[in-house]
């Protein structure tokens, strides 16, 4: 039985590869479609991606592009000169026989990753280099027989390598969810995570607190969810720490995940780099860039996570509600530009904090509880406005003005908010003579008179139940902050 107190003898180490599906449109050599998405397999082929005999490969200019992306996205320093490398083994997807990759002099050099935890603290994790390399194609077990699918061979990729500067599952999770968030961002990658799109590999150690040397890592392979990066850091921590405590010792081996049970499994043992025969690849030239390049690149690039956190913390917003705003741009990326919302407005911090709020609090839980409503093509942005002046005229209640943004996100066409609300009978009450009569009606009930003798004796809290049942008489049209003026003035003066 390992008990928390003998896991605390020991120390965990992470260090994460991570490989970015790049968005182009072709694939990284040959001229062949890059969306294997609901596609037949073996149908978006060439005989590039075959490695069929005098085929030559042509470098796709867009994946060079990305990969400078990437590079400003990670904090890092782009090379002026990298070049592709044959990495040599035998599998059944990998037809040429060798992955082109870069082993010696890749695109992207050293960089760091911060990566914020729940709590909102930030662990910094240095990026060692990452590299433009092809993808393989895909093998589908069947019992004693496997089928090949080579639809994915050929796909861009950048494989960004970490230092192994994690030391818990939590902050391994978050330094995947922060790498999602900056490739997608940057546009590099559509982030599709059911297909594969990015994919973690996840190597950990272990060794005795205050030991400088590593223990023999694990690799792994393959996870695709933020969720199952922290689950196999814990399962393996216990694994190893386990093996050591009953004599046993960690090989270095590559393991698969499986997430129905929540454990991970051997699958081979772990190669070094002089078991895969590097070479340099003689029929890919070099990628030389100049710095007006990068420049020019890097310069049409959106907003970063780090850039919108400094942008909304100067709102006013607090840490969850950022991460609420940054984790729905990804959800809904493509449908609803939640944060362009705010950026349209942002020359009016009052105004673009109403909405960041009203996003946080009203609309994307809205959108979560109905996916329908992200197909809309009504100008949300128009609707949260107009709630905006009706509410600093003091028009409307908070109340009502969410049963009024539910109302109009479904409409087809947007109406003059203003009259629908009138016509809804949204609108607060704020004639003070006709408030007059409504408070001086629940004064008089009997019911109230609990409530009136407890606010007299000091009791402030009881105020909230004559205020609501002024709004319940009111049809909930009365404006209760002129409601709890009069109550006061009638009650205490």
């Amino acid at each position: 039985m390992i008990t928390e107190e003998i896991l605390a003898k020991y120390d965990m180490t992470i260090g994460i590869e991570c490989h970015v599906q790049l968005a182009t449109n072709t694939k990284l050599f040959s001229g062949a479609d890059n969306d294997a998405r609901d596609k037949a397999p073996n149908s978006v082929v060439s005989p590039i991606d075959y490695g069929l005999p005098g085929m030559l490969p042509v470098l796709n200019r867009k994946a060079v592009d990305l990969a400078i992306k990437a590079g400003k996205a990670l904090n890092s320093q782009i090379a002026r000169v990298s070049r592709f490398d044959r990495k040599h083994y035998f599998y059944p997807d990998l037809p040429k026989g060798y992955q082109t990759t870069q082993m010696y002099q890749p695109i992207i050099e050293a960089g760091v990753v911060h990566a914020p935890l729940d709590d909102g603290s930030v662990v910094d994790v240095r990026v060692h280099h990452a590299h433009l390399e092809e993808d393989a194609g895909k093998l589908t077990h069947f019992g004693d027989s496997s089928l090949v699918d080579l639809n994915r061979a050929g796909t861009p990729l950048i494989e960004i390598v970490s230092e192994p500067d994690i030391h818990s599952p939590a902050a391994a999770k978050a330094y995947a969810t922060e790498l999602y968030r900056l490739m997608t961002y940057a546009g590099v990658t559509h982030g599709d995570l059911y297909h594969g799109n990015m994919r973690f590999d996840v190597n950990i150690s272990i060794a005795p607190k205050g030991a400088t040397e590593l223990g023999k890592r694990a690799e792994v392979k393959n996870l695709n969810s933020f969720k199952s990066v922290e689950r196999a850091a814990e399962y393996e921590f216990r694994r190893q720490v386990e093996l050591i405590e009953n004599d046993g010792r960690v090989v270095q081996e590559t393991r698969g995940w499986d997430d129905a049970k929540q454990k991970t499994t051997s699958q081979r043992s772990k190669e070094d780099a002089q078991d895969y025969r590097y070479m340099p690849d003689a029929d890919i030239p070099p990628i030389v860039l100049t710095d007006e390049e990068i420049t020019r690149i890097q310069a049409d690039m959106p907003r970063l996570p780090g850039e919108w956190r400094q942008l909304l913390g100067q709102l006013g917003l607090d840490f969850l509600q950022i991460e609420t705003l940054l984790d729905a741009e990804n959800e809904y990326r493509g449908r609803v530009n939640i944060l362009q919302m705010i950026e349209s407005v942002i020359e009016d911090p009052k105004k673009a904090k109403f909405v960041a709020i009203w996003n946080v609090n009203n609309f994307v839980p809205m959108l979560r509880s109905d996916e329908t409503l992200a197909a809309s093509r009504i100008d949300f942005l128009a609707i949260e406005l107009a709630i905006y002046d009706l509410i600093a005229a003091d028009k409307i209640s908070s109340t009502n003005a969410k049963t009024l943004f539910r109302e109009l996100i479904t409409q087809t066409s947007l109406p003059d908010v203003e009259q629908y609300a009138t016509d809804k009978g949204y609108i607060q009450m704020s004639d003070a003579s006709a408030v007059v009569a409504i408070v001086d009606q629940v004064l008089a009930d009997p019911r109230s008179a609990v409530a009136i003798q407890e606010l007299k004796n000091g009791n402030d809290k009881v105020i909230g139940y004559l205020i609501g049942q002024v709004m319940k008489s009111s049809s909930g049209q009365a404006n209760p902050a002129l409601a709890q003026k009069i109550i006061r003035e009638r009650i205490l003066n």
